[in-house]
């Protein structure tokens, strides 16, 4: 689990910190995962390093490191019905027909 963060960049690089050490665990060179990602191994490094990485990039190393699952759970929460989203402070219109 990661520990509460308080900017995108703390963040950002606890993911990475988080991807390399389940790299580690898992006994894979960065070589390694960056063939079966098919993320090229300087962004691999990158990220690991910084924390630093496009979306479909993490995804696929994700995939890679058999953490993919985590995705799906990220924005899990139930979705309202129809015409019953709230949002903090900001009044729901009518639609115009």
């Amino acid at each position: 689990m990661l520990p509460a963060l308080d900017t995108g960049t703390d963040l950002s690089g606890a993911v990475g910190l988080a991807a390399w050490n389940r790299r580690i665990a898992l006994n894979m060179t960065q070589t390694e995962l960056a063939t079966r990602s098919g993320v090229p191994l300087g962004t691999l490094k990158w990220f690991e390093r910084l924390g630093e990485v496009s979306l479909p990039s993490l995804l696929a190393l994700a995939e890679a490191l058999n953490a993919r699952p985590a995705f799906h759970r990220l924005f899990a929460a139930r979705i309202p019905q129809a015409g019953r989203v709230r949002t903090p402070g900001v009044v729901a219109r009518p639609r115009a027909t």
